[in-house]
């Protein structure tokens, strides 16, 4: 099933397959993308570098359908990215021990064994490349009506960076050149240092991943089954490696007072608006018009280069799993644009939504 109702957006491919990709339904004609624009999206979770999975991908998308003359023609939108660097090598000698914290024993008897065990196959987060080429897609649509969607690492295991959200907007230069993708320079430092280190012990860690959208109309969601949060919530658990979610203060919330937690209303220039957002923007599974925030987790990269225990599955025997596949040592950080791609693909299509009952005036 796709992840949308008007605009919609299907994944394919395997990690160790041909390739993988997206197709887009629903796009309305005439907004302008390039081959190139997507490929500057895929660069930001593009696999290399001392933080990043030693996997050699160049991930340039070939648009198949749906783009005629660098503008959208309405129809459905194919997009292809060439798997190039497969090893399936260690998968194959590991293919009888399942990996801890990975799906393989679960794939395995879910699909009668014939599920694509190499890299974790359709299961993999090299899915996540799919998912930025039609998120790009997704931004074009939001540009056109002034909403903005960014992303970026607030911790990595006990580093938490200090940000504001509302300030974000200010900070885009120094979240780009963040090796982490975190707009905090000094927590930035610290987070890489601490990424190296696990890495050097074979080990890794996890992160979590702060989303803010801002200028969003108000209203956007469908109480009470396609509320905004909770569509948003979807997307997230459909990137590998996604633990939990929470919304402006989140489980802070179970420790205060209604009268610390609620949203009260001001007037502020002629407008009605919230004077905290402890709610991120969402009330009833609708937008407020106050900026959508959001928390992702990511747990530790399952694939680590220590003694880990697992049965061998032919003989039902006690053995050990030691991973020496290409992993990242934090998979929060390549998250960051895939957090962003899917979190767009869901506000366009509440977008559309919303758009059809604007228009009744």
């Amino acid at each position: 099933m796709p992840l949308g109702t008007l605009f919609r957006v299907s994944v394919f491919g395997e990690s160790h397959g041909s390739g993988v990709g997206a197709l887009v339904e629903g796009c309305p004609p005439g907004l302008e993308i390039t081959e190139e624009e997507i490929n500057r999206e895929l660069e930001r979770r593009r696999p290399g570098g001392p933080l990043r999975s030693p996997r050699r991908e160049e991930d340039r998308v070939r648009i198949l359908s749906g783009v005629f003359n660098n503008h959208t023609t309405g129809a459905p939108i194919a997009l292809f990215i060439e798997n190039v660097d497969v090893d399936s090598t260690f998968y194959e000698k590991i293919r009888n021990t399942p990996r801890p914290g990975h799906a393989d024993l679960v794939a395995r008897i879910k699909y009668r064994g014939f599920n694509d065990y190499r890299g974790g196959g359709i299961l993999s987060g090299r899915i996540t490349a799919g998912m930025v080429a039609a998120g790009c897609i997704a931004k074009k649509l939001l540009e056109k009506h002034g909403i903005r969607v960014y992303s970026y690492i607030k911790r990595i295991g006990n580093i938490e960076a200090d940000v504001s959200p509302e300030l974000i907007e200010g900070l885009k230069s120094i979240l780009e050149e963040s090796p982490v993708y975190c707009p905090d320079a000094k927590a930035s430092k610290e987070m890489i240092r601490l990424v190296r280190s696990v890495a050097g012990r074979g080990d890794s860690i996890g992160g979590t991943v702060e989303t803010v959208v801002l200028n969003l109309p108000v209203g956007l969601g469908e109480p009470p089954l396609d509320t905004l949060d909770g569509d948003i919530a979807k997307a997230v658990f459909i990137i590998p490696g996604v633990k939990g979610i929470e919304f402006g203060a989140g489980f802070k919330l179970a420790e205060m007072r209604g009268s610390e937690a609620n949203d009260e209303w001001v007037v502020r220039e002629g407008r009605i608006v919230a004077a905290t957002n402890n709610a991120g923007g969402i009330v009833g599974g609708m937008s407020t018009g106050s900026p959508l925030v959001f928390r992702v987790v990511f747990k530790p990269t399952p694939t680590i280069r220590k003694p880990l225990r697992t049965v061998e599955l032919t003989t039902l025997k006690p053995t050990v799993v030691r991973g020496s596949g290409r992993h990242d040592p934090c998979i929060a950080i390549r998250g960051v644009p895939v957090v962003e791609a899917v979190t767009s693909i869901v506000i366009a299509d509440h977008l559309l939504r919303w758009l059809s009952w604007k228009n009744l005036d």
